[in-house]
This record gives structure tokens, C-alpha cells and sequence, in this order.
């Protein structure tokens, strides 16, 4: 079965240039022009991806994200944005996105990034939906045992449950966050480059000109060294790459 996308997109132009390209990619495609539209849709057809642009009228894509994510639909979010400023890419990972691609783009980099995030969720629980109460209670009931968990300094990451703690308190990650770290995590003390974490991240290595990988490793360690007395887990290797390992 082909997998079902829901793009927003209120300029008509770009709208039925995606969808074209992307039904002849091979997807299923609901084309909206606006937040309410697809919002009503998400939740009378839960799609398997959504391609959201950030500025609409009305309810505006970081909106429909944020509603989406409040009610605990986990559906991977990429964002379509003409804001290309760190602080407007933030704005989007704050409101629950996945991904985002800068406008004028051209659609092979679409086909790249949605390729990636259906990639990460296959296997996973059905997109629409949180845990049930019952599958959290078992899920905390019975941790994953030792052998499975990822260790680093004070870090845990449980790569079954996706979860992360941090001098144990539990940290809340978007999909591409929780698996950047993972990736770091797993690799402790070693330095990827750029290129290696695009590769295994995204699929795709966007080119030295691209800020995404930047704009990712900044907000999460944000959150990773928000815990009180927590000292700096991922550093910089400039000119090559980040390694995670103890200051």
C-alpha cells in the first residue's frame, strides 16, 4: 500500500506542483489549503505523514502541529517554511515538528526528508495515536532490562520505549531528537561528521551550506542541559562534526 500524505499548502501554485509530484512519486495524496482543513482531515483520515507549509491564514502550520501533538498524535510533521532565520526553525521543533524544508526547494529534497521520517516510523506503533494508559502502565511496570539500554555519563535512553533520561529526570524529544542523540549516544566518544549524521539521520546529506544539523544539535542540547547541574554532553568538532561524551 502506498503511503498516505495530507499536504497543507495555501498558495495554489505550490500546492498542486507537490501533489502532483508527490502521486507521481508513488504517495497518496489529500491536498488542503489551509490549517482548518487540515486539521479536520487528520482526524477524519489520519494520513501516515503530513507536509504542512508554516504560514497560512487562519490556524497556521505550527498550529495544526501543536494540536496535533497536545492531543498525542505522534504522525511525523514535515514543515514547508519561506523563514529561514535559526530562531523561526526553532519555532517549529518548539511546536512538534519532525522536519522542515526552506523554501525555494526543490522536490527531490521533499522526497528525501519524507523518505527518512516514514523510514524511523515504520515498525512503530499505528501514527494517529499516544500509548493507550494501559500500554504506558506496562511499558513503566516492566522497564527494558539492562542489556537494552543506552548509557552515556548520566544519560539513559531506552531505544525501545524512545525514551531518555537525563540524572534521571525523563526528557521529552521530538522523533529526529530522540534519534540524533541515539546515534551520538551509541557512538560515545567518537566523532561523526556531517556527513555520517545526515546520512543516517536523514538519508540525505543536504551540503555544507545547510544549517539543519545545527539547528537540531542547538535545541537539543537545550534540552539536555536544562537538568540542574548538568554539564554539557555534546560538543563541537568544527570543521568536522559532534561527538557526545563527558566535558
Amino acid at each position: 500500500m502506498p503511503h498516505t500524505v495530507l499536504l497543507a499548502e495555501d498558495d495554489r501554485a505550490i500546492r498542486h506542483a507537490v501533489e502532483r509530484a508527490l502521486t507521481l512519486e508513488g504517495y497518496e495524496v489529500t491536498a488542503v489549503a489551509d490549517g482548518i482543513q487540515a486539521l479536520a482531515t487528520a482526524h477524519r483520515q489520519p494520513p501516515d505523514i503530513l507536509v504542512l507549509d508554516v504560514m497560512m491564514p487562519g490556524i497556521d502550520g505550527l498550529q495544526v502541529c501543536q494540536v496535533l501533538r497536545a492531543e498525542g498524535n505522534r504522525t511525523p510533521i514535515l514543515m514547508l517554511t519561506a523563514r529561514v532565520e535559526t530562531a523561526d526553525r526553532i519555532a517549529g521543533l518548539d511546536a512538534g515538528a519532525d522536519d522542515y524544508v526552506a523554501k525555494p526547494f526543490e522536490i527531490e529534497e521533499v522526497f528525501a526528508r519524507l523518505r527518512a521520517l516514514l523510514r524511523r516510523v515504520d515498525g512503530e506503533a499505528p501514527f494517529g495515536r499516544a500509548a493507550a494508559p494501559e500500554e504506558t502502565a506496562e511499558r513503566d511496570e516492566a522497564p527494558a532490562a539492562a542489556a537494552d539500554l543506552i548509557t552515556a555519563a548520566d544519560l539513559r535512553i531506552d531505544p525501545g520505549a524512545r525514551r531518555v533520561w537525563r540524572a534521571g529526570v525523563e526528557l521529552d524529544l521530538t522523533r529526529t531528537e530522540f534519534d540524533l542523540l541515539e546515534l551520538l549516544a551509541r557512538n560515545t566518544g567518537i566523532v561523526l561528521d556531517h556527513t555520517a549524521i545526515y546520512d543516517r539521520i536523514w538519508g540525505y546529506d543536504f551540503g555544507p551550506s545547510s544549517k539543519n544539523l545545527a539547528v537540531y544539535v542547538g535545541y537539543l542540547r537545550r534540552k539536555l542541559d536544562v537538568v540542574a547541574g548538568a554539564a554539557p554532553l555534546i560538543h563541537t568538532v568544527r570543521g568536522v562534526g559532534y561527538v557526545l561524551r563527558e566535558s
